[in-house]
């Protein structure tokens, strides 16, 4: 199965948390899916980094992290799983 709309929305809506990645929903993808799905999520892990945010803005500074937790989740199970079926990313 192709990745519907844009890959680089659908890793923002993993940030999000619109979206969630196990290796149940992985199966559906074709290897090129899953490399593309691996730069974009990266491409978006690079975005959240670069965010600066005021120190004294508690409740942003939580939300980047948490952001930055569900991309790093989700890359963590897009590499086991191509470990798991070799699939090279």
């Amino acid at each position: 199965m192709t990745i519907s709309g844009n890959p680089h929305k659908f890793a923002v809506d993993i940030s999000e948390g619109y979206t969630n990645i196990t290796m149940a929903t992985l199966k559906k993808y074709t290897p090129p899916d899953l490399k593309t799905i691996n730069a974009n999520l990266n491409i978006v892990l690079r975005e959240l980094r670069r965010e600066q945010i005021p120190l004294e803005d508690i409740m942003a500074i939580k939300m980047k992290n948490m952001k930055i937790q569900r991309v790093n989740q989700a890359l963590s199970v897009i590499r086991t799983y191509c470990k798991k079926k070799r699939i090279l990313i």
